[in-house]
């Protein structure tokens, strides 16, 4: 710390403690909750042989059918490399196939197989329970309250980051 920096601004630590006014607090509070939800979510995951990576991919092929590889890595903020991992993995599974897109023999679609949907379906079922342990603090309507918040969050309205 430089002697020009006022001493009070070490006294506002960046927590993810109730209360916390630090400017970090927020982010840090999300990543805590990413975690905690990832963790549950893993655990429903596991019986099916699939992680939370693959399955990020199958929500997205499930959603808006036949994507390209570079779209999946954006939808699922992967990398290049990343999602051809996880591309390859699906297929070594039989959970969704490349194909070629018409008009470009260089590009691939990825597309969920009918194995892939009745995993993606079954995952939804084996979640629902462990859904419920996530939002069991929470009083009547908060879960759909604190979804809307994430989502205008997540999805400002002007689109800025």
């Amino acid at each position: 710390m430089t002697a020009d920096v006022p001493h009070e601004t070490a006294a506002s630590r960046a927590t993810d403690r109730p209360g916390d006014a630090s400017p970090f607090a927020l982010g840090l509070l999300l990543r805590q909750a990413h975690w905690r939800a990832a963790t549950v979510m893993t655990e429903a995951l596991r019986p099916l042989g699939i992680e939370l990576r693959h399955f990020s991919v199958l929500i997205v092929l499930a959603d808006r059918g036949a994507t390209v590889q570079r779209d999946l890595a954006t939808a699922t903020g992967s990398d290049k490399a990343g999602i051809m991992r996880v591309v390859d993995d699906l297929e070594r599974m039989g959970l969704a196939v490349r194909k070629t897109v018409p008009g470009d023999r260089r590009v691939r679609a990825v597309e969920i197989t009918p194995r892939g949907v009745e995993l993606f379906d079954a995952a939804h079922v084996a979640a629902e329970p462990l859904a419920g342990r996530l939002v069991a603090e929470l009083g009547p309507g908060e879960a759909e309250q604190l979804k809307d918040l994430l989502t205008r969050f997540a999805y400002p309205a002007g689109g800025e980051a």
